[in-house]
């Protein structure tokens, strides 16, 4: 496994994957352990480049390969995060209606708290069902960037 650090506007994210999937993207102050990690700053070159873009404001969504590890629920919970727009929110409710399992908003959060690779699969984008910012492993102040950045109010440059 191979790994790179970035240095963000929210501050640094490690990159994490193989040679040709990312694996996990940490947010700031929750960095895996990089201990058996080979560091590999040019494997990482594509992904590197479009959170870059991202952060500046001119990348809406990613072209970069993933592979996610987790349970069946987890996985269609990380692939209905992906289907939200970009600038645009839903809630947790949302999100089990959507999955037919209009009680489990709960188990969604779980799950979205377990997203293995944050900005690319947009866990940031799902809030309270009032409109709240909830729960983020950035800090909340870190996702109402991402979200204000989505919304055209502010480049993270």
């Amino acid at each position: 496994m191979l790994f790179t650090t970035l240095d963000t506007p929210i501050g640094p994210l490690q990159l994490t994957g193989d040679e040709r999937s990312l694996t996990a993207l940490d947010l700031p102050g929750r960095h895996g352990a990089s201990t058996g990690l080979t560091r590999d700053d040019e494997r990482f070159a594509p992904e590197v480049r479009q959170l870059g873009e991202y952060f500046a404001g001119a990348r809406t969504d990613f072209e970069i390969p993933l592979r996610m590890t987790g349970g069946e629920f987890q996985r269609r919970v990380w692939a209905e995060l992906e289907t939200i727009p970009y600038g645009e929110t839903a809630s947790y409710g949302e999100i089990a209606r959507r999955l037919g399992a209009p009680t489990a908003s709960r188990a969604v959060g779980a799950a979205n708290g377990r997203n293995p690779i944050a900005i690319i699969v947009p866990c940031h984008r799902v809030i309270g069902a009032d409109g709240s910012l909830t729960g983020f492993g950035g800090g909340l102040e870190c996702k109402r960037r991402l979200l204000d950045l989505e919304a055209g109010r502010a480049a993270l440059v």
